[in-house]
């Protein structure tokens, strides 16, 4: 079996990389990112040189209409998706340079998603859902546990950790979600949609926690939202208009 790639200043599983006293702050670019896709006749070009900038502890709001191509920026920042041109840099790393098991690793060690959907899965209880992304580098660590037990105090759920999906409600289930995104203590959280699918009280709540999550984690956050009650929580707002990124203008 192939050995696992190493990277210089691993951090420790279950949790972000340590930083001493004269480590650089986490920084992500966004240079001049295009994306396009194949069609029969002319490639449909979704993104157009967009580009941007965060460092630890900033948020920024993304919105636009429907089929702008939101998501897609989100996929291609979090190396989802490969850009057609440009360049996405987290942490001093050039990730459009790297080979796909080297990408793969250092994405799930410091990106954490929270989609619309929870994605969780039905036969896991919540702890083993929010320990899932442990196991891509081994047998679950006891510290890996206590982060987890820690995260699911820290989002309201202490009580629930045997139970399943299933008998959750749907605020639940995404605060499930975003305890899984923060177990490997990562730099940037990309939140696609995060209240999309929940009434508006439990939206707000939501919202709420997952700004007090930043704060406390000390880390990047971007979130895609139709929603004008999450985007004006952030302390910047950007608009995807056809394809480019730009100040979005204030009610």
């Amino acid at each position: 079996m192939a050995p696992s790639p190493t990277f210089p200043d691993e951090p420790e599983k279950g949790g972000r990389r340590p930083r001493g006293l004269n480590d650089a702050m986490s920084e992500l670019l966004v240079e001049d990112v295009s994306k396009e896709f194949p069609t029969r006749g002319e490639p449909l070009v979704v993104l157009r040189a967009a580009s941007l900038q965060l460092a630890d502890g900033e948020n920024v709001a993304i919105i636009g209409p429907s089929g702008s191509g939101k998501s897609t920026l989100l996929n291609v920042i979090g190396t989802l998706e490969p850009p057609t041109s440009g360049r996405v840099v987290l942490d001093g790393q050039d990730l459009t340079g790297l080979d796909e098991p080297r990408l793969a690793a250092f994405r799930n060690r410091q990106i954490g998603f929270v989609f619309q959907e929870h994605h969780l899965l039905p036969q896991c209880s919540v702890l083993e859902n929010v320990l899932l992304p442990t196991i891509a580098t081994g047998p679950t660590r006891p510290e890996s546990v206590e982060r987890a037990r820690m995260l699911l105090d820290r989002v309201g759920l202490s009580d629930r950790m045997e139970h399943r999906p299933a008998e959750l409600s749907g605020g639940e289930r995404q605060r499930v979600a975003l305890a899984r995104a923060l177990i490997n203590g990562p730099v940037l959280l990309l939140a696609d949609e995060p209240t999309g699918n929940l009434d508006r009280t439990t939206a707000a709540r939501v919202a709420e926690l997952l700004l007090e999550l930043q704060k406390q984690e000390k880390m990047m956050l971007i979130v895609v939202t139709h929603s004008s009650r999450l985007a004006a929580l952030m302390s910047r707002k950007l608009e995807l208009d056809e394809g480019k990124l730009k100040t979005a203008n204030s009610p």
